[in-house]
């Protein structure tokens, strides 16, 4: 049977942004004189323990990881997520590249006293982790590379060489409770926590 297009409800549109729905990362990263950065991201995802990290060309999270190629990915749960926007507006490079000049971001040295989050000391890496976040991710970088059909930014694998997670959301050693965990969301530059459970696939593990 055909479609009668006029009847469709989809719209075409053309949105700003596709942040359809991922999980917040602050990444750590190592900067020059050996304290730590932190970069709110809203692009990343997993294949085993390589990570994907999509990060902006003139941040200091990817200026950093080209000099010292090792990082945190610290995810966060909702109730952080006013200290994640307090990170939104900040930036470590200095002087301000003039894009983010334009776009009302300013230099700030200390992220951590800025969005009142704690450092902790690593241990298979430099970078500190941050205290707060439930899930903490030490990598290594693998890969950076720029795609053709996106030039302002950068997308870096990373290999997962140590997980920490909160005891809270553990049902064991291995695996993390998926009732008691959720991860902050980024949907549509929006801030939401997960939903009621609906199933399970019938890969799960427990």
């Amino acid at each position: 049977m055909e479609i009668n297009v006029r009847e469709t409800k989809h719209l075409h549109i053309q949105p700003s942004i596709l942040y359809y729905g991922t999980p917040v990362v602050l990444l750590t990263t190592l900067n020059e004189d050996g304290s730590t950065n932190i970069s709110p991201i809203s692009s990343s995802w997993a294949l085993g323990h390589c990570l994907v990290l999509g990060l902006g060309l003139n941040g200091k999270a990817l200026e950093n990881l080209r000099r010292h190629p090792e990082c945190v990915v610290n995810v966060p749960n909702p109730n952080l997520w006013k200290n994640v926007e307090a990170l939104a507006p900040l930036t470590g490079v200095n002087p301000v590249p003039e894009q983010k000049a334009a776009n009302k971001f300013r230099y700030e040295k200390d992220k951590f006293a800025a969005a009142q989050l704690t450092a902790q000391p690593s241990e298979k890496v430099m970078p500190s982790r941050i205290l707060e976040c439930p899930l903490q991710i030490e990598a290594k970088v693998m890969h950076i590379r720029v795609p053709e059909h996106t030039p302002s930014f950068a997308i870096v694998e990373v290999e997962a060489v140590n997980i920490h997670a909160d005891k809270e959301i553990l049902i064991d050693e291995k695996h993390i409770d998926p009732n008691v965990w959720s991860p902050l969301i980024y949907n549509f530059r929006h801030y939401f926590g997960l939903g009621e459970h609906l199933g399970k696939t019938f890969r799960a593990e427990l």
